[in-house]
Protein backbone atom coordinates (compact mmCIF):
# COMPACT_ATOMS: atom_id res chain seq x y z
CA UNK A 1 0.00 0.00 0.00
CA UNK A 2 1.19 3.64 -0.29
CA UNK A 3 1.37 5.82 1.85
CA UNK A 4 -1.72 8.06 3.26
CA UNK A 5 -1.19 11.28 2.05
CA UNK A 6 -2.73 13.06 5.43
CA UNK A 7 -4.58 16.39 5.35
CA UNK A 8 -3.43 17.28 2.14
CA UNK A 9 -6.98 16.70 -0.32
CA UNK A 10 -7.99 20.10 -1.41
CA UNK A 11 -11.82 21.15 -0.96
CA UNK A 12 -12.27 20.53 -4.49
CA UNK A 13 -11.23 17.16 -3.96
CA UNK A 14 -13.53 16.38 -1.24
CA UNK A 15 -15.97 17.41 -3.19
CA UNK A 16 -15.27 15.32 -5.99
CA UNK A 17 -14.49 11.76 -3.41
CA UNK A 18 -18.18 12.83 -2.12
CA UNK A 19 -19.64 12.72 -5.66
CA UNK A 20 -18.18 10.04 -6.20
CA UNK A 21 -19.28 7.99 -2.67
CA UNK A 22 -22.88 9.59 -3.86
CA UNK A 23 -22.68 7.67 -7.65
CA UNK A 24 -21.39 4.46 -5.58
CA UNK A 25 -24.37 4.67 -3.12
CA UNK A 26 -27.03 5.38 -5.97
CA UNK A 27 -25.42 1.85 -7.84
CA UNK A 28 -26.03 -0.26 -5.03
CA UNK A 29 -29.23 1.06 -3.80
CA UNK A 30 -30.73 0.28 -7.69
CA UNK A 31 -28.72 -3.05 -7.63
CA UNK A 32 -30.37 -4.12 -4.45
CA UNK A 33 -33.81 -3.66 -6.10
CA UNK A 34 -32.46 -5.38 -9.57
CA UNK A 35 -30.66 -8.52 -8.16
CA UNK A 36 -33.28 -11.42 -8.49
CA UNK A 37 -32.87 -15.16 -9.40
CA UNK A 38 -32.34 -16.03 -13.31
CA UNK A 39 -29.93 -13.08 -13.78
CA UNK A 40 -26.53 -13.85 -13.82
CA UNK A 41 -22.77 -12.59 -12.34
CA UNK A 42 -21.90 -11.23 -15.87
CA UNK A 43 -25.62 -9.53 -16.28
CA UNK A 44 -25.11 -7.63 -12.67
CA UNK A 45 -21.68 -6.45 -14.48
CA UNK A 46 -23.41 -4.88 -17.27
CA UNK A 47 -25.62 -3.29 -15.27
CA UNK A 48 -23.17 -1.93 -13.05
CA UNK A 49 -20.86 -1.00 -15.77
CA UNK A 50 -23.44 1.06 -17.64
CA UNK A 51 -24.36 3.05 -14.47
CA UNK A 52 -20.77 3.95 -14.09
CA UNK A 53 -20.39 5.13 -18.01
CA UNK A 54 -23.90 6.99 -17.36
CA UNK A 55 -22.38 9.26 -14.31
CA UNK A 56 -19.06 10.16 -16.07
CA UNK A 57 -17.13 7.73 -13.66
CA UNK A 58 -14.34 5.31 -14.11
CA UNK A 59 -13.87 1.74 -13.28
CA UNK A 60 -11.22 1.67 -10.68
CA UNK A 61 -10.67 -2.20 -11.27
CA UNK A 62 -10.37 -2.39 -15.28
CA UNK A 63 -7.58 0.14 -14.98
CA UNK A 64 -3.77 -1.02 -15.78
CA UNK A 65 -2.86 -1.02 -12.16
CA UNK A 66 -5.79 -3.72 -11.40
CA UNK A 67 -6.89 -5.45 -14.69
CA UNK A 68 -9.35 -7.01 -12.75
CA UNK A 69 -11.77 -9.06 -15.22
CA UNK A 70 -14.95 -6.82 -14.55
CA UNK A 71 -15.83 -3.77 -13.43
CA UNK A 72 -17.55 -5.49 -9.87
CA UNK A 73 -16.43 -8.13 -7.77
CA UNK A 74 -19.54 -10.43 -7.10
CA UNK A 75 -18.95 -13.53 -4.73
CA UNK A 76 -21.24 -15.75 -4.24
CA UNK A 77 -22.05 -18.43 -1.19
CA UNK A 78 -18.70 -19.68 0.40
CA UNK A 79 -16.85 -17.10 -2.18
CA UNK A 80 -15.81 -14.32 0.19
CA UNK A 81 -14.01 -11.93 -1.61
CA UNK A 82 -12.66 -10.54 -5.29
CA UNK A 83 -14.42 -13.39 -6.93
CA UNK A 84 -15.05 -11.69 -10.89
CA UNK A 85 -18.36 -11.97 -12.39
CA UNK A 86 -19.07 -15.47 -14.50
CA UNK A 87 -22.27 -16.67 -16.15
CA UNK A 88 -23.28 -17.75 -12.96
CA UNK A 89 -27.15 -17.66 -12.35
CA UNK A 90 -28.55 -16.93 -9.28
CA UNK A 91 -30.77 -19.02 -7.66
CA UNK A 92 -33.23 -18.06 -4.43
CA UNK A 93 -31.32 -18.35 -1.33
CA UNK A 94 -27.78 -17.65 -2.69
CA UNK A 95 -26.08 -15.26 -0.53
CA UNK A 96 -23.80 -12.72 -2.68
CA UNK A 97 -21.73 -10.38 -1.77
CA UNK A 98 -20.56 -7.28 -3.99
CA UNK A 99 -17.66 -4.94 -3.90
CA UNK A 100 -17.35 -2.20 -6.35
CA UNK A 101 -14.53 0.81 -6.33
CA UNK A 102 -15.11 3.58 -8.98
CA UNK A 103 -12.83 6.69 -9.74
CA UNK A 104 -14.32 10.50 -10.41
CA UNK A 105 -11.93 12.76 -11.42
CA UNK A 106 -9.18 11.36 -9.59
CA UNK A 107 -10.70 10.27 -6.43
CA UNK A 108 -11.78 6.95 -5.28
CA UNK A 109 -14.52 5.16 -3.41
CA UNK A 110 -14.70 2.08 -1.75
CA UNK A 111 -18.21 -0.04 -0.73
CA UNK A 112 -19.46 -3.51 -0.10
CA UNK A 113 -22.76 -5.05 0.51
CA UNK A 114 -24.00 -8.62 0.74
CA UNK A 115 -27.30 -9.65 0.75
CA UNK A 116 -29.64 -12.89 0.31
CA UNK A 117 -31.33 -13.47 -3.43
CA UNK A 118 -35.22 -13.16 -3.55
CA UNK A 119 -36.06 -13.58 0.09
CA UNK A 120 -35.80 -12.27 3.41
CA UNK A 121 -32.44 -13.08 5.50
CA UNK A 122 -33.70 -15.69 8.34
CA UNK A 123 -31.93 -17.64 10.35
CA UNK A 124 -27.96 -18.09 10.58
CA UNK A 125 -27.85 -16.86 7.35
CA UNK A 126 -29.74 -13.59 8.96
CA UNK A 127 -27.19 -13.89 11.87
CA UNK A 128 -24.87 -13.32 9.58
CA UNK A 129 -25.90 -10.85 7.37
CA UNK A 130 -26.89 -9.03 10.29
CA UNK A 131 -24.06 -9.05 12.88
CA UNK A 132 -21.34 -8.45 9.74
CA UNK A 133 -23.04 -5.22 8.78
CA UNK A 134 -23.35 -3.92 12.56
CA UNK A 135 -19.71 -4.37 13.45
CA UNK A 136 -19.21 -1.87 10.35
CA UNK A 137 -21.13 0.37 12.17
CA UNK A 138 -19.55 -0.70 14.95
CA UNK A 139 -16.07 0.54 13.83
CA UNK A 140 -17.26 4.00 12.08
CA UNK A 141 -18.89 4.60 15.76
CA UNK A 142 -15.64 3.98 17.42
CA UNK A 143 -14.30 6.80 15.56
CA UNK A 144 -14.00 10.00 17.96
CA UNK A 145 -12.06 12.65 15.43
CA UNK A 146 -8.70 13.87 14.97
CA UNK A 147 -6.30 11.69 17.08
CA UNK A 148 -8.54 8.28 17.14
CA UNK A 149 -5.87 5.08 16.71
CA UNK A 150 -6.53 1.98 14.22
CA UNK A 151 -7.05 -0.23 17.08
CA UNK A 152 -9.78 1.69 18.62
CA UNK A 153 -11.50 0.28 15.29
CA UNK A 154 -10.52 -2.85 14.78
CA UNK A 155 -11.60 -3.63 18.36
CA UNK A 156 -15.03 -2.38 17.96
CA UNK A 157 -15.40 -4.47 14.89
CA UNK A 158 -13.60 -7.56 17.08
CA UNK A 159 -16.01 -6.99 19.97
CA UNK A 160 -19.54 -7.43 17.64
CA UNK A 161 -18.08 -10.26 15.94
CA UNK A 162 -17.09 -12.23 18.58
CA UNK A 163 -20.19 -11.56 20.80
CA UNK A 164 -22.14 -13.14 17.41
CA UNK A 165 -19.71 -16.15 17.40
CA UNK A 166 -18.82 -15.67 13.78
CA UNK A 167 -15.55 -16.50 12.17
CA UNK A 168 -13.69 -13.28 11.76
CA UNK A 169 -11.92 -12.87 8.76
CA UNK A 170 -8.23 -11.86 10.06
CA UNK A 171 -6.26 -11.67 7.17
CA UNK A 172 -7.72 -9.66 5.29
CA UNK A 173 -7.64 -5.78 5.71
CA UNK A 174 -9.42 -2.31 5.25
CA UNK A 175 -7.28 0.50 4.45
CA UNK A 176 -6.64 4.19 3.14
CA UNK A 177 -8.65 5.18 0.02
CA UNK A 178 -8.89 8.26 -1.78
CA UNK A 179 -5.92 9.20 -4.40
CA UNK A 180 -5.69 5.58 -4.91
CA UNK A 181 -7.63 2.87 -3.78
CA UNK A 182 -5.60 0.52 -1.52
CA UNK A 183 -3.86 3.31 0.76
CA UNK A 184 -2.01 3.14 4.30
CA UNK A 185 -2.95 2.41 6.95
CA UNK A 186 -4.06 -0.96 7.17
CA UNK A 187 -7.65 -1.38 8.75
CA UNK A 188 -7.40 -4.70 10.85
CA UNK A 189 -10.83 -6.28 12.11
CA UNK A 190 -9.48 -7.12 14.91
CA UNK A 191 -7.68 -5.26 17.61
CA UNK A 192 -6.53 -3.89 20.79
CA UNK A 193 -8.21 -0.23 21.61
CA UNK A 194 -5.49 2.43 21.84
CA UNK A 195 -3.52 0.58 19.48
CA UNK A 196 -2.24 1.27 15.92
CA UNK A 197 -1.90 4.58 14.03
CA UNK A 198 -3.13 7.22 14.69
CA UNK A 199 -5.81 9.06 12.15
CA UNK A 200 -6.62 13.05 11.34
CA UNK A 201 -9.32 14.70 10.69
CA UNK A 202 -8.89 14.86 6.62
CA UNK A 203 -7.98 11.44 6.20
CA UNK A 204 -10.70 8.77 4.20
CA UNK A 205 -10.53 5.16 5.03
CA UNK A 206 -12.17 1.68 3.54
CA UNK A 207 -13.97 -0.34 6.71
CA UNK A 208 -14.58 -3.23 5.88
CA UNK A 209 -15.38 -6.19 8.12
CA UNK A 210 -15.16 -10.05 6.58
CA UNK A 211 -17.25 -12.89 8.68
CA UNK A 212 -18.26 -16.58 7.99
CA UNK A 213 -20.76 -18.90 9.20
CA UNK A 214 -17.47 -21.10 10.26
CA UNK A 215 -13.71 -20.99 10.75
CA UNK A 216 -11.80 -17.67 9.71
CA UNK A 217 -9.11 -19.31 7.10
CA UNK A 218 -9.58 -18.53 3.39
CA UNK A 219 -8.31 -19.61 -0.01
CA UNK A 220 -7.36 -18.44 -2.78
CA UNK A 221 -8.62 -20.46 -5.85
CA UNK A 222 -6.93 -21.49 -8.84
CA UNK A 223 -8.19 -18.26 -11.39
CA UNK A 224 -6.04 -16.60 -9.28
CA UNK A 225 -8.26 -13.99 -7.70
CA UNK A 226 -11.62 -15.58 -5.95
CA UNK A 227 -11.14 -15.52 -1.93
CA UNK A 228 -13.46 -18.02 -0.60
CA UNK A 229 -13.92 -19.96 2.90
CA UNK A 230 -11.91 -22.62 3.25
CA UNK A 231 -14.66 -24.89 5.40
CA UNK A 232 -17.20 -24.15 2.61
CA UNK A 233 -19.20 -21.78 5.18
CA UNK A 234 -20.96 -18.57 3.93
CA UNK A 235 -19.70 -14.84 4.04
CA UNK A 236 -20.56 -11.63 4.86
CA UNK A 237 -18.92 -8.61 3.79
CA UNK A 238 -19.60 -5.17 4.42
CA UNK A 239 -17.99 -1.78 4.16
CA UNK A 240 -18.25 2.10 3.59
CA UNK A 241 -15.52 4.80 2.54
CA UNK A 242 -15.40 7.10 5.47
CA UNK A 243 -14.19 10.38 6.32
CA UNK A 244 -12.51 11.11 9.84
CA UNK A 245 -13.80 15.10 11.05
CA UNK A 246 -12.46 17.08 13.36
CA UNK A 247 -14.85 15.61 16.30
CA UNK A 248 -16.67 12.19 14.37
CA UNK A 249 -16.22 10.57 11.16
CA UNK A 250 -18.71 11.02 7.59
CA UNK A 251 -20.05 8.37 5.89
CA UNK A 252 -19.14 9.11 2.57
CA UNK A 253 -20.63 5.74 0.83
CA UNK A 254 -24.26 6.09 1.94
CA UNK A 255 -26.93 7.86 0.42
Amino acid sequence: MSQLITGEKTPQQMKDMRECGRMLATIYDELRQKVTAGMSELDVNEFVAGRIKDFGAEATYLTDEVKFPGVICVSTNEQLVHSFPTDYVFEKGDVVSFDLVIGYRGMKTDSAFTMVVDEEPRGAKKHLLHATEQSLYAGIDAISGDGTRVGDISAAIEAVLKKAKLGIIRELVGHGVGLEMHMSPEIPNHGQRGTGPVLHAGDTIAIEPMASLGGEKIVTEDDGWTISMKDGSLGAHFEHTVLITETGAEILTKL
